[in-house]
């Protein structure tokens, strides 16, 4: 009779961990899952930062950006919905699941590697530095030395500004800040994207200028929460097959008047 009831209880506990296991083998649905069940891809971006993504007058999205998740979610059959974020919390929404992939510009890095995967580069640029029209004697990236520079916080320009020993180097959250304070006469120079500030000078008619090579090339990328292969691959795709066809190259001349460096 003892063994009987031991047979009993070893074969309850086998099916409990049986139970147990089958729960948490379970698939996890993951991104891309998510994104073909529910009909739509959720697009972290800041939504301020013109002409990459920025809300118009009639209150939709527009920009380099916006094309391309438009363009990407159609080829995908599913619709777009933009999250607008702050810059800083852009990392930890997408690990939240507060959206499925970041496409605002974020420069693919060691450091972000580490948090994100990054899809194949979307764009590739680089940081100059722009001062006042009449400003003279800042051409290159040494002669910031001693200056009050103006970047944004957390961006690979902040590292590009701390890379010179004696630079005063002023944090911002926003663009419109420091391009401001740089105009009313605040800062010295900032540090920004050749794309952007060739844009806003000239739609804007800013008194400002760049006044410097490309310092350091940037690779742009889209970001996806870590162990979304599938998205990751699927993005790549519809990309690869954007810049085959020609439709890459025409987002990208809409907003820019040249041809992309990023093939």
């Amino acid at each position: 009779m003892k063994r009987f009831y031991q047979s009993i209880v070893l074969l309850f506990l086998v099916l409990m961990i049986t139970a147990c296991s089958g729960e948490s083998g379970a698939k996890t649905k993951n991104a891309l899952d998510r994104v073909e069940d529910s009909g739509e891809i959720r697009i972290g971006f800041e939504g301020t930062y013109q002409p990459f993504n920025y809300l118009e007058d009639n209150n939709e999205y527009a920009g380099f950006d916006v094309d391309i998740a438009n363009e990407l979610a159609k080829r995908m059959g599913v619709k777009t919905k933009f999250v607008a974020t702050k810059w800083d919390s852009l990392i930890g929404g997408l690990k939240a699941d507060k959206f499925d992939v970041i496409i605002a510009q974020m420069t693919v890095t060691e450091e972000r590697k580490k948090s994100v995967d990054f899809t194949d580069p979307y764009v590739v640029t680089g940081s100059v530095l722009i001062t006042k029209e009449d400003t003279t004697g800042i051409s290159e990236l040494e002669d910031i030395k001693g200056k009050k520079v103006g970047v944004g916080g957390g961006t690979t320009f902040e590292e590009v500004a701390r890379s010179v020993d004696g630079a005063d180097v002023n944090l911002y959250k926003s663009i419109n800040d420091y391009i401001q304070d740089l105009i009313n006469g605040r800062l010295d120079v900032i540090i920004n994207d050749q794309l952007l500030m060739s844009y806003n000078i000239k739609e804007e008619k800013l008194p400002l200028k760049i006044v410097s090579d490309i310092m350091n090339k940037d690779e742009i990328a889209m970001a996806v929460k870590k162990g979304n292969e599938d998205l990751v691959t699927k993005l790549n795709q519809e990309l690869s097959e954007m810049k085959e066809d020609g439709t890459y190259d025409d987002i990208y001349k809409k907003w820019f008047d040249s041809e992309p460096l990023v093939k």
